[in-house]
């Protein structure tokens, strides 16, 4: 099979490309850009998922970065578990033709207990004192720690959160070409998030991200030009474009006052109670599952979401098939935000009563997607948790705002304007309309024809 490295960056679409990723825009003259048409949902696990599998979430089961675990009745998001892909991966597909193929993947989603050959993913180390320290995980388990001694501890505070830039992507790719030296892999999948993080604070402002698309596209430069010179051919591409927002939209607050939604309170804090409540909202970006457990408010909840304005489209599950999304995971419907507008989780009607984990970062005790994450309260506050870090004292980095007008961009939606649309960059011309499964067949072909 033919040497391959499919480079993921994130957010990457028309409306970013120009004057300031300038090996980008040479790049893609040399080459051929392909629009994909957006998945629903168009968020990272979905996409990825679709990706490596040729499948849309109704057969592989991904219907979101989270979803309502009916079992548990509990809300679970990025869980890691490759077991969660209900399909097979393009590795095991071509490990069937070629004994000798070998595939690493580097921070693609679902990427624990795989059957890939080498992988790497984030992994925090949580404490029993409740402490969160940076950390990865990899397969075999001594890559991590080759990596982590040659290149430092991975970023993970840098990865996400107020944080985050270009020092996590820096080591993803620095740690992929490591890995490339080390095990030489057939196809290597490479994962870079950093413009994830400004297109979502400011929308795409080229004037305000102007380092950021420059930083990237250095990241890009040197990675396209080491895997040139191992012989491999290149795809780059990216899982959706992120459009300008401004106006967020709180469904579990409308719900609440409609008597739809259970609250326990503790310690004077308030908590969403999903398995108690009549129906509730799983907000992923500009996609929301909502889950009925009393069938009988059925009518009522679509009555209630028909007078929301922002709302794009409410699915059934009937309807739901016709876009590939109707799964057992999906909501009772599926809604997805109009172009400007984005679903929060927020469930509380006042801020003293918002639970703790809503202003921290905490992306699995929330019950949805939370890009409010990236923003802090003060600087002046972070800098005073951090020396009661440093002084031994238990501390909590409760600098995360509650208010979701901060977030400019988002993604998630399928009625996307073009030069919001994710893309695909190769040597070869693709002379047809790509959906999100077609990218797999495009990475089949670069292996093996």
């Amino acid at each position: 099979m033919h040497k391959t490295v499919v480079i993921d960056i994130v957010a990457l679409s028309a409306s970013v490309i120009g004057v300031h990723t300038p090996f980008l825009q040479k790049y893609i003259t040399e080459n051929h850009l392909t629009t994909i048409e957006p998945l629903l949902p168009a968020v990272t696990t979905a996409v990825q998922s679709s990706y490596l599998t040729g499948k849309y979430p109704s057969e592989n089961g991904i219907v979101g970065n989270g979803w309502y675990d009916h079992e548990d009745a509990e809300i679970k998001f990025w869980k890691q578990s490759n077991h969660l892909v209900n399909a097979e991966k393009i590795w095991d597909q071509a490990k069937k033709e070629d004994p000798n193929f070998t595939c690493a993947n580097m921070f693609w989603w679902y990427n624990m207990y795989s059957t890939a050959d080498f992988s790497v993913t984030p992994r925090p180390n949580y404490l029993a004192d409740g402490r969160k320290l940076p950390d990865c995980y990899s397969q075999p388990a001594e890559l991590r720690d080759h990596l982590q001694a040659k290149l430092g501890q991975f970023p993970l505070f840098q990865f996400w959160g107020p944080g985050a830039n270009i020092k996590s992507t820096r080591w993803i790719a620095d740690a992929s070409m490591e890995t490339e030296k080390l095990h030489n892999p057939t196809l290597s999948l490479i994962y870079l998030p950093h413009l994830d993080y400004c297109l979502q604070k400011f929308g795409p402002e080229l004037d305000k991200i102007s380092t950021e698309l420059k930083e990237i596209d250095q990241v890009v430069e040197e990675l396209v030009r080491f895997y040139e010179s191992r012989g491999a051919r290149i795809i780059l591409l990216s899982e959706y474009g992120i459009a300008p927002v401004n106006n967020p939209i709180h469904l579990n607050r409308l719900f609440r006052e409609n008597g739809l939604l259970q609250i326990r309170e503790e310690r004077g804090l308030e908590l969403l109670d999903p398995g108690a409540s009549k129906a509730f909202v799983v907000a992923d970006h500009q996609v929301a599952h909502v889950y009925i457990n009393d069938k009988s408010v059925t009518e009522q909840v679509k009555a209630l979401l028909n007078t929301v304005q922002g709302i794009d489209l409410i699915l059934d599950k009937a309807e739901q098939e016709q876009h590939h999304i109707n799964h057992k995971r999906s909501g009772d419907f599926v809604l997805v935000a109009k172009e400007n507008s984005w679903f929060t989780y927020y469930f509380w009607l006042d801020d003293a009563k918002a639970p703790d984990y809503a202003r921290v970062v905490d992306i699995h005790k929330k019950p949805g997607y939370d890009p409010v994450e990236m923003f802090m309260t003060s600087k002046l506050r972070a800098g005073y948790k951090l020396l009661r870090k440093k002084a031994g004292f238990r501390y909590v980095m409760d600098v995360i705002p509650l208010d979701a007008t901060l977030v400019k961009g988002s993604h998630g939606g399928v009625n996307t304007a073009d030069e919001y649309k994710p893309v695909l960059v190769t040597s070869k011309v693709i002379d047809k309309a790509l959906r999100a499964p077609d990218v797999y067949q495009v990475i089949w072909d670069s292996l093996t024809v």
